[in-house]
């Protein structure tokens, strides 16, 4: 049966953005994130799609919702996260990967969070996960580090299970 996981780098006060651009450079925040999507497909928005430095992310089924443009190079294009999910039957996960709309509309859905929790709350964002409800989910993974030369904030690698009972 096919699971969703919703996979960000999250402030304390949940910003992820600002001007379509990540806040954080952690190289161990794309370390991680390349180690569980690849292989596996990945749906963004068209925003999402335009911040990659390089286009289409490679080893990965690359889907792009947009209801007006269908041009994405490397990708596939669905209208829908709906009929994305649909197009996906066979996938054992999915990877959700931004922006702040297509979080929002893929929260209910998700049986895992997947966040890079950053102890920090940055200056300026426009951009935001959604709240959840930290009662309906469970940590089955945490990883703390600290600051250091190439990470400006210290943050921690959790993964949340959405709780069955």
């Amino acid at each position: 049966m096919q699971k969703i996981a919703l996979i960000a780098a999250i402030a304390e006060n949940n910003a992820i953005g600002f001007g379509n651009k990540l806040i954080y450079w952690l190289p161990n925040d794309l370390k991680r994130f390349k180690e569980l999507t690849t292989g596996h497909t990945i749906i963004m928005g068209s925003n999402t799609f335009r911040s990659l430095p390089k286009g289409a992310l490679p080893n990965r089924r690359n889907i792009v919702l947009s209801r007006k443009e269908s041009s994405f190079p490397g990708t596939e294009t669905f209208s829908s996260l709906e009929e994305a999910l649909a197009n996906c039957n066979n996938e054992d996960i999915v990877y959700i990967i931004g922006g702040e709309t297509l979080y929002r509309a893929a929260m209910p859905l998700a049986d895992y969070l997947c966040l890079t929790e950053v102890m920090d709350t940055p200056a300026n964002a426009d951009a935001f996960f959604p709240e959840f409800n930290r009662r309906e989910w469970e940590v089955i993974e945490e990883e703390s580090h600290p600051a250091d030369e190439k990470h400006s904030h210290s943050y921690r690698f959790v993964t949340y299970s959405r709780r069955k009972d």
